[in-house]
């Protein structure tokens, strides 16, 4: 097992991917370098793997990373001078491909923080979890989001009373997207490469945030439909659903990326207490707010959509914007491998949303609710 804090505290990472997220893991990873130097507790990207072993070499070349592989065996064999191979590796693949980079890498005795969604179906996300599990290294995946502030007040609203036990949700998430942001990749927008649509590369975020408020679902009636880019892709571009808790709380979901412009992310939670608050993602990629705070007989509220923010955002800007984010995950991640516990957000965690979201797409086909 090469897993661990390293020699002198020194933690090595490799990147699987070299595409449009590999920024933000190495600037997050960078950044918890440095903030460990005082300490000797650092962090050092040393390799970067693709498929396009070319492409690899370039990334590599440009963003001062000394090793760079055509394939994750190559880069799992690697070995510094000292002996010693990588440590920790962040999965920024496609989504289909996530099952066959984790469980190589934890074969390997190697730490994995692994790009949303966990996977595109259950039970490759269940050998996944398995496969950390059975080789003792940490298994995390990218929620970035749950690490806003604003959203953590939430949570802590739930955990002190304030809301009291949720009973009911509404989650929107109404996005935007120009036709290139399809048709500039190849694997976006198919069931084979992309797993499906709003709800497994966008909507998948704010439906680990409404689980992570409202607790187990239960039940899901959801219904989707493809309404703008049908010419660029052959998965949803919206979907509707409602959700039942284990606690008996009732939720609603709408998410699509056919709306201009672009009205953003609101999730709105009412507690036992009679008490409401709304986490509002607007512009995307913006850090979260909560706009609404309503307690006992007074409401705070701020402007949802201020007129002077542009509402349609490009990929590359709303990616910039989260690196903040990504930096906070990236540190738990860290912090976890190095002390042994679990982090934030598990394998287990991450595989609650995408059951609801497959669960939509199941109903959907079916016509009947999906009951769990």
């Amino acid at each position: 097992m090469t897993g661990g804090a390293g020699r002198a505290g020194v933690l090595r990472v490799g990147i699987a991917g070299g595409g449009a997220i590999f920024r933000n893991h190495l600037e997050a990873y960078r950044a918890v370098d440095e903030a460990g130097r005082d300490t000797g507790q650092t962090v050092e990207v040393v390799a970067l793997c693709d498929i396009d072993a070319e492409r690899a070499g370039q990334v590599a070349a440009a963003h001062g990373i000394g090793h760079a592989f055509g394939s994750v065996t190559e880069m799992l064999a690697w070995r510094g001078t000292d002996g010693r191979g990588i440590d920790v590796i962040s999965v920024c693949t496609p989504h289909p491909t996530h099952e066959a980079v984790v469980t190589e890498a934890a074969a390997a005795g190697v730490h994995v923080l692994c790009e949303k969604p966990i996977a595109i179906d259950l039970a490759a996300a269940e050998r996944m979890v398995a496969a950390c599990r059975e080789a003792g290294v940490r298994f995390g995946v990218l929620f970035q989001r749950r690490f806003w502030p604003a959203a953590q007040r939430i949570r802590a609203a739930i955990d002190d009373g304030t809301l009291g036990i949720p009973i009911l949700g509404h989650c929107f998430v109404l996005l935007h997207r120009e036709p290139e942001y399809y048709s500039a990749t190849a694997w976006r927008g198919t069931w084979a490469s992309d797993g499906g649509g709003v709800l497994m590369t966008q909507g998948i975020h704010y439906i680990d945030l409404l689980q992570w408020y409202l607790g187990e679902v239960v039940e899901v009636h959801g219904h989707t439909a493809t309404y703008v880019h049908g010419e660029h892709i052959e998965v949803e571009d919206s979907a509707v659903a409602t959700l039942r808790f284990a606690s008996g709380a009732l939720a609603t979901l709408h998410a699509s990326t056919a709306v201009t412009p672009s009205l953003g992310v609101q999730i709105r939670v009412t507690g036992s207490t009679g008490a409401s608050a709304q986490l509002t993602e607007f512009p995307e990629g913006t850090d979260g707010r909560v706009d609404i705070w309503a307690t006992g007989d007074s409401v705070g509220a701020q402007e949802t959509w201020p007129a002077a923010a542009a509402p349609n955002v490009d990929l590359a800007t709303i990616n910039g914007a989260l690196i903040p984010w990504h930096r906070a995950q990236v540190a738990d991640f860290v912090d976890a491998v190095r002390t042994g516990r679990e982090p934030a957000v598990t394998g287990e965690e991450a595989m609650k949303s995408l059951r609801i979201l497959l669960a939509v797409y199941e109903s959907s086909r079916t016509g009947a609710p999906v009951r769990f």
